[in-house]
């Protein structure tokens, strides 16, 4: 949630921000709501003033032995008044609130300008040591025909018929060797942060309620992104049911658990990770994607989410593209980093780098990962604050990031590991999880 005092003192500069995300900020209608806020809270300070000046009158009318009764009606009728104004006050606050909920996060200044994914900056590239390369330092084409991940996983125990069968599109029932190697390295990730990159390991619910998705900048949104389910309960009690969601990812239970409270500074910066599965309707991306295991209606994910000082969060951001980083070149797989730019970057996001891993069936970059840093966006949203010693308490920074997308991973060491006879090369950082496995084969 943006900071409504940086509104009133910086207006032009949130205008400026704001378009650079390619979002006009409607300057009139915050002008107005302004404008009307100042004039009920003077009007409501014009009256408190003058109840104060009655009750000193009342008192010294009485203390002469004279009529006060004229003096005690206007009076009297001062707490209505100032009851009407609080219920006007609250309705245009209300509004601004609810407005400001459906604005993003400001960019940071570091933010590369533009529009659409075609203005990203590349950062950096890694390859494997060895790895031929093109003309444009890419991975040079395989020696076969390349295959997809579905084409080669099929004969391994990809199976999306029975998925299918059982819940429609877009989703998959993995078993036997591909089933093992999806669950090797979902814990190969979780072992690799928690012991090297000092994470926490969370267990965390997969079901949460509308109001931590608020404050976490799902809801009110992107509400149709969701999958949600009503609250079980007795017919008569259908105006105290209330909508439950499942996660979209576990950054939303992670960053959610330090809502409402205040954190002692010592206790800074918080690490934590979880493995969870992940339900996205996918609203609204029809016709992308629709082979295979690249955009799912639900799918695994192995989560970052970093709780820091203010003055720490960008430090924590490189940090945690680190952490990302070592997870697929421990897997011996080719990718890039790239920032962001304005117009591509997450409704909460103040920067974002995404990690992209090729695809030789694709013949291109994919997104793999995306780490972001969302300063104190959540945190005002959710009440999420530090104290340092005595001092007043302050919002905390809340970073998130993939580290990894499991079904995205296993897609790459599927198509990266290939042989020409179908065969699937597992990465050595993966073999003491298959139990010393070394090529999967048809």
């Amino acid at each position: 949630m943006l900071d409504p005092n940086l509104l009133r003192k910086d207006l032009p500069t949130v205008v400026k921000a704001l378009a650079l995300r390619g979002l006009a900020f409607d300057t009139e209608r915050f002008n107005r709501l302004e404008a009307e806020r100042k004039a009920v809270q003077m009007e409501t300070e014009s009256l408190q003033a003058r109840r104060n000046a009655l009750a000193k009158q009342i008192g010294q009318l009485k203390s002469r032995g004279e009529d006060a009764s004229a003096v005690m009606a206007e009076s009297q009728a001062i707490p209505e008044q100032l009851k009407q104004l609080e219920a006007k006050l609250g309705a245009i606050q209300g509004e601004l609130s609810d407005w400001l909920l459906t604005l993003p996060n400001l960019p940071h200044e570091s933010v590369p300008a533009g529009e659409s994914s075609d203005d990203n900056v590349e950062v950096r590239r890694w390859l494997p040591p060895g790895m031929p390369t093109n003309e444009n330092g890419e991975p040079a084409a395989l020696q076969f025909e390349p295959r997809d991940h579905v084409e080669i996983g099929e004969p391994l125990g990809l199976d999306f018929d029975t998925a299918r069968k059982l819940s429609g599109s877009r989703f998959m029932m993995l078993r036997d060797q591909v089933a093992r190697l999806h669950r090797a390295l979902a814990q190969f990730m979780l072992d690799l942060h928690t012991s090297k990159h000092g994470y926490q390991e969370c267990y965390t619910p997969y079901i949460v309620m509308g109001s931590t998705l608020l404050g976490t900048g799902q809801l009110p949104k992107f509400k149709d992104d969701m999958f949600w389910v009503t609250k079980g309960g007795a017919p008569e009690d259908d105006e105290e049911r209330e909508d439950l969601y499942l996660i979209s990812t576990s950054e939303i239970t992670l960053t959610a658990s330090v809502r409402d409270s205040i954190i002692p500074a010592e206790q800074l910066p918080m690490r934590l990770t979880a493995h969870t599965p992940c339900f996205r309707s996918e609203a609204g991306s029809g016709g992308r994607d629709v082979r295979g295991m690249i955009r799912q209606h639900q799918f695994d994910k192995v989560e970052m989410v970093q709780i820091v000082h203010p003055e720490k969060s960008y430090e924590a951001l490189e940090e945690m593209v680190g952490h990302a980083e070592a997870v697929l070149q421990a897997l011996e797989l080719p990718y890039r980093v790239v920032a962001l730019c304005g117009g591509d970057m997450g409704f909460g996001a103040a920067k974002t780098y995404d990690l992209e891993v090729w695809l030789p069936a694709q013949n291109t970059w994919r997104e793999i990962s995306s780490v972001s840093n969302c300063e104190a966006f959540q945190a005002r949203r959710m009440q999420a604050r530090f104290r340092a010693g005595k001092g007043k308490p302050e919002y905390v920074h809340t970073l998130n990031g993939s580290g990894l997308a499991v079904g995205r991973c296993l897609v790459a060491v599927l198509e990266n590991g290939q042989q020409a006879d179908g065969s699937v090369v597992v990465p050595a950082a993966l073999r003491p999880y298959m139990g010393g496995v070394e090529v999967l084969k048809p």
